[in-house]
């Protein structure tokens, strides 16, 4: 913008105009929008990463457990291709067991299986009763 002052001079001011204004508050904004964008993703991958260590710890008990049922279907196998009798076989494996694979500091698979006498070899050794998970510890 130019002025003629009294002297004759031209002078120059420095007009910031509404435009201006704007751009600046635009830029801002853009970034205090990128800014909770990257916390946002932050938060969320955390979140992430949590659920799948929880989730491969849980599959891990999982499958711990199964190991250990295949454990006592072979002895259960064992036991009543030796046994003569459903009483004989009852009286050497029980009626039943139960066993916890610990999942993390805070939960723990539980896991409770009723012992069968089958007719045949070829039909199940146990009925699994209970297969939960349970709070061991406080949480915070």
């Amino acid at each position: 913008m130019n002025h003629k002052s009294g002297n004759g001079h031209k002078t120059y001011g420095l007009n910031i105009g509404s435009s201006s204004i704007l751009l600046i508050f635009v830029v801002l904004c853009l970034i205090s929008f990128a800014t909770l964008s990257i916390v946002s993703a932050n938060a969320d991958n955390k979140l992430t990463q949590k659920v799948l260590d929880r989730t491969t710890a849980y599959y891990e008990a999982c499958n711990q457990a199964e190991r250990a049922l295949a454990e006592v279907d072979a002895t259960l196998v064992s036991v009543y291709s030796s046994s003569e009798t459903e009483e004989e076989y009852f009286a050497v494996v029980g009626h039943g067991k139960s066993f916890a694979v610990p999942i993390s500091d805070l939960q723990t698979l539980q896991v409770t299986i009723d012992f069968l006498y089958p007719v045949s070899d070829e039909e199940p050794f146990y009925r699994i009763s209970d297969w939960k998970v349970i709070t061991t510890g406080e949480l915070e």
